[in-house]
């Protein structure tokens, strides 16, 4: 097995630098200290700017801010623009609102393999629990079983066995494509794979089914995927649901991508590399 030799983590915001911080504070405690964090911002205000610049103060990895500005929902886009910056060969996306286990970075790299990506896990927390989590600085990895039990039992955590369990990699593989679980709050891809397909598709619009897309053109190019539950975790902070009236479209092309076997996006990689080139 080929071992992921730099993992670039690409943790996408928008205007919560509260819990940004909680996610990136969970990345400076992580057990694997051999990665960067690449922060990619679709267009915070001042606030997130000031957040970013304390944490790379103190950060114990490699940190990069990218910015773009608020020109509506453009997470391809954000996505696109923490790939350029990264200098990794495997590339794990992370959102904002997502706190990682301790283990996340090892275990992300102890799944690592050619010709495939891992589709990460996630716990959803309630809206209470979320509040009390930001307000009180709860430290998910100190929680013991019990503790996590509780909050499983009183509707705070959606899950509990994979909050305290990892399994091995031993049936991991799915050689039939599903869009069942892919998020790419928690996702896993090959840098060279993402080039191979020109990354996310910024042509998507609005809200939904980027992350589906760039997963179905990189089935069709070969790429299989790996399930990481039970081993890549991550907690889920409560937030309002995003508008969602482009969904349906997105959801059609990328029907009609998985059945005519598109592999590469219309606006990708090489798209916004040559567009900011003139910038460099």
């Amino acid at each position: 097995m080929q071992p992921a030799s730099k993992i670039s983590v690409i943790v996408t915001t928008y205007n919560r630098p509260d819990a940004l911080t909680a996610v990136i504070e969970a990345c400076f405690a992580q057990d694997d200290p051999h990665f960067e964090l690449i922060i990619a911002d679709d267009g915070s205000t001042n606030n997130t700017r000031d957040c970013v610049e304390a944490l790379r103060r103190r950060s114990p990895v490699p940190l990069r801010h990218v910015w773009q500005p608020d020109e509506g929902f453009r997470a391809a886009r954000v996505r696109n623009l923490g790939t350029l910056a990264a200098s990794g060969d495997y590339i794990v996306f992370l959102d904002g609102d997502c706190i990682p286990e301790k283990n996340f970075v090892s275990q992300h790299r102890r799944l690592a393999r050619p010709g495939f990506l891992v589709s990460g896990s996630r716990v959803l927390l309630s809206e209470r629990y979320t509040r009390v989590l930001l307000e009180t600085h709860v430290n998910l990895h100190r929680l013991r079983a019990i503790d996590r039990l509780k909050l499983r039992l009183g509707g705070d955590f959606n899950k509990f066995l994979q909050t305290v369990m990892v399994l091995p990699d031993a049936g991991r593989e799915r050689r039939k494509f599903s869009w069942r679980r892919i998020k790419s709050c928690n996702l896993a891809v090959w840098r060279s794979d993402l080039d191979r397909v020109n990354g996310f598709d910024q042509s998507f619009k609005g809200w939904g089914h980027e992350d589906s897309d760039l997963v179905v053109r990189l089935f069709n190019a070969g790429v299989h995927r790996k399930d990481g539950a039970f081993a890549t975790e991550v907690y889920h902070l409560w937030h309002h649901e995003n508008r969602r009236d482009q969904e349906t479209s997105n959801r059609e092309i990328v029907l009609r991508r998985a059945a005519d076997g598109t592999r590469v996006a219309t606006a990708g990689l090489q798209e916004l590399a040559a567009e900011l080139a003139p910038h460099a």
